[in-house]
């Protein structure tokens, strides 16, 4: 059996939390098609015959304009420290730019103070490219780095996943023992899970400035034999974004709050009843205690 970890790097909404879910088999991080959806690291655990890939999503590597930002960013590059595999995620839509060297400069400095097994570049979405387009892209990114691979994959569909299985495995060392047990999927706790389904929800109804300010913190998770209590508060930074998320007559907070609880439900396998409040917090992105109480501290 081989057992390894790995770091999921890229810019923002690259597709690193849809490999994750597709690695791990299990939808564990949330997907949303805004940028820096993932604010910290999210553990997710796939199990294979061949044994045992530990991996690590982060968030989106930015320019941060908030302490909410730089600890994303921070949170990110500190994964790399542990991890014995790293892949690089570039959207194979467009061309690479800034934000996609400074990811490749990030792992070139950490691989010279701590080597890593490997090294893939994985281009995504690679489902609606045209391969035509395709092989000049793999070309122009090859001198960037000497990447152990470079695999066009969909996490989506499940292009070129297996084949990105196989030689992660054929990187890793055997180990004597695995880390986690058979049933383990991901290291985050149900009420860190139900935060993040509602933000998930919340982000998909509402426009696209509304998701940098918007926080879940989950007041209440009561759990018991025949029903599972949760209060959240929704948090938000301006009076104008608190009517963004209720929506006309509370219809859009009803239906997230529909749509959060239908999933939770399926993941946890219990009845949740769930209760939702939104609350305008000017600032709280760079309030560090309520960074903390919303589990984004380090």
């Amino acid at each position: 059996m081989k057992s390894g970890q790995l770091a999921i790097l890229g810019r923002p909404n690259v597709g690193k939390s849809t490999l994750l879910n597709a690695l791990v088999r299990e939808k564990i991080a949330i997907v949303s098609d805004k940028p820096q959806t993932t604010r910290m690291p999210i553990l997710g655990v796939g199990h294979y015959p061949e044994g045992q890939l530990v991996l690590v999503d982060t968030p989106g590597l930015h320019t941060p304009h908030h302490r909410l930002n730089a600890q994303m960013v921070q949170a990110a590059l500190g994964t790399l420290m542990d991890s014995d595999v790293v892949y690089v995620l570039l959207d194979s839509q467009v061309p690479p730019g800034p934000g996609d060297q400074f990811v490749i400069d990030q792992v070139t400095q950490a691989n010279k103070e701590r080597p890593f097994r490997a090294v893939f570049l994985l281009l995504t979405k690679s489902d609606v490219v045209a391969k035509s387009r395709l092989l000049p892209l793999i070309e122009q990114c090859r001198t960037r780095y000497p990447w152990t691979e470079i695999v066009p994959i969909s996490a989506k569909t499940g292009l070129n996943v297996p084949r990105l299985v196989e030689l992660t495995f054929a990187c890793l060392e055997d180990a004597s023992t695995l880390q986690y047990e058979e049933d383990y999927l991901t290291s985050q706790s149900m009420r860190q899970m139900a935060g993040e389904i509602i933000r998930e929800k919340v982000l998909a109804s509402t426009r696209a400035e509304l998701p940098y300010a918007v926080g879940v913190f989950i007041e209440e998770f009561q759990e018991t034999k025949k029903l599972t209590t949760i209060h959240a508060v929704i948090l938000v930074d301006k009076a104008s974004q608190k009517g963004i998320v209720i929506g006309k007559g509370g219809l859009r907070l009803k239906d997230v709050g529909q749509q959060a609880r239908e999933d939770m439900e399926r993941l946890f396998g219990m009845k949740i009843f769930l209760k939702m409040w939104v609350k305008v917090q000017e600032g709280w992105r760079d309030d560090p205690r309520i960074l903390t109480d919303l589990g984004y501290g380090l």
